[in-house]
């Protein structure tokens, strides 16, 4: 599945019933339902209330008058919104070593299986890791996955040390020639503080078993959760050095709008996206084509 194709509910809702309307001419009144579109698609308030203002004083000396300069001004904020490097980290490292965090029922497992595959499909040896030990059923449903998409996974044994489990999958990658690693981490919830310990010490483990590990950490967040994401994320950013985003279930949700939020919010680069339950369903952000699939042009 395609951005456009993942976004079709969040355009499909309040912004398509806007936008179909094609006038020509840019009206106060236009303008208010192009800030209510905007903020019921879920985009921030932080960011929303500048984009508005600006475009308003220039309406108003007569600098702005049409829909179409008006949907490119703010195609250009909302793409500056999403800017940031979205190449994996540790190209080149042998193994690069990507650990998956994030709470239950975000897709975390599903996005660890999917970005096996999509490394395998470029050409890399990927090596999945069960690290969730504190539920056999986390890591019954990876190593499912991973038959799925024909990767070779190491798991690790039900209350066990999900630490220990990451040092020798990394031992084993280094030995077997693995590319790149894959660690599924145990899904916890941020306000747990031991659980959050135990994160932190999986990434300096990481870093034991090969220098410089992990190279990335990449935090899965639930698309259909909108903004409420982020106040979790603030605290794995915290805790498990954070180095980029996923935006999972975007298909689900007509607050597709939230992404933005969470990449300014958070400061961090949204490098992937979960456009479908299929295990080829995880693309790279594209903000020109998002920022294009949100708002079709006028």
């Amino acid at each position: 599945m395609s951005i456009d194709q993942a976004l079709t509910k969040t355009r499909g809702g309040f912004l398509a019933r806007l936008f179909g309307k094609r006038e020509e001419q840019i009206t106060p009144e236009w303008l208010g339902a192009m800030e209510e579109a905007l903020l019921r698609a879920d985009v921030s308030v932080s960011l929303v209330d500048p984009l508005m203002a600006q475009l308003r004083d220039l309406q108003a000396t007569g600098e702005l008058r049409t829909v179409p300069r008006a949907f490119a001004a703010v195609r250009e904020t909302l793409g500056a919104a999403l800017a940031g490097e979205v190449r994996l980290r540790g190209e080149g490292e042998r193994p690069r070593v990507i650990l998956i965090v994030g709470v239950n029922g975000s897709g975390k497992t599903t996005t660890a299986a999917k970005l096996a595959k999509r490394l395998k499909d470029s050409g890399e040896r990927p090596l999945l890791v069960a690290a969730d030990t504190f539920r056999a059923a986390a890591i019954e449903q990876l190593e499912r996955w991973a038959q799925r998409v024909d990767v070779p996974i190491i798991s690790g044994r039900p209350e066990g040390d999900p630490a220990a489990v990451v040092f020798d999958a990394v031992s084993a990658a280094i030995a077997r020639g693995n590319t790149s690693v894959i660690a599924d981490t145990a899904g916890r919830l941020h306000t747990r503080d031991q659980l959050m310990a135990e994160l932190g010490k999986i990434v300096r483990v990481a870093g034991r078993a090969r220098a410089g590990a992990p190279d990335e950490v990449l935090l899965v967040l639930d698309g259909t959760a909108g903004q409420n994401a982020i106040q979790q994320a603030r605290q794995f950013t915290a805790n498990a050095q954070v180095t980029g985003l996923v935006v999972a279930k975007l298909d689900g949700t007509a607050k597709g709008g939230a992404v933005f939020a969470i990449a300014q919010e958070l400061g961090l680069p949204v490098k992937l996206l979960g456009v479908g339950e299929k295990p080829e369903d995880l693309v790279a952000m594209d903000a020109v084509a998002f920022v294009k699939a949100l708002l079709p042009a006028a």
